[in-house]
């Protein structure tokens, strides 16, 4: 069993889970919100093509925008929910240490992965961030903006599950 962090370490190693769940919830909250203006925007554009007889060409721009910004913190919240693809079976028929140590070194993985997407994601928006999407008027990098932010929360919520491990704790679900 590992030994107890001090107080001012478990303090803060709280404050860290508790920023997370936070964090999380708020993901989740801004997905339900853009999913409504995903909804909004394509029943604006089914309006417009069919009644008006006018389609408003920049709510398919918008949408395909929207669809980005959820699924990114949506995948980002369901990484710190454990609600990823895992190795359960294998996990299963290892003995408790083992398990536990191949769990670590998923998380640490997925941290990685996380990190590596943040970084290559954010490369990307600059590359592109001086051209204008035509129907929005606005920088292309925007596209690459949820996948940045989606990777630095899965670096941060897998780092939190390491932490949890360690700790022999376990991450309460952003919705409980």
């Amino acid at each position: 069993m590992p030994a107890r962090p001090p107080v001012g370490a478990s303090r803060l190693l709280d404050a860290y889970t508790r920023g997370c769940a936070v964090l999380a919830r708020a993901c989740m909250w801004i997905s339900v919100a853009g999913l409504v203006c995903l909804i909004a925007a394509v029943g604006f554009q089914i309006f417009g093509r069919h009644v008006l007889n006018r389609t408003p060409t920049w709510a398919e721009s918008l949408a395909m925008l929207l669809v980005l910004y959820v699924t990114m913190l949506g995948a980002a919240v369901g990484v710190r929910d454990a609600g990823h693809i895992g190795f359960e079976s294998l996990l299963q028929a290892l003995p408790a240490g083992g398990r536990r140590r191949l769990q670590i070194f998923i998380h640490v993985l997925v941290l990685v992965f996380g990190l590596l997407m943040a970084w290559n994601c954010a490369v990307l928006a600059d590359s592109v961030r001086e051209y204008m999407m035509p129907n929005l008027g606005i920088s292309e990098g925007w596209k690459y903006v949820p996948a940045t932010l989606s990777g630095g929360l899965i670096a941060l919520f897998s780092l939190e599950h390491i932490v949890a491990m360690l700790r022999n704790q376990e991450v309460v679900p952003a919705w409980h």
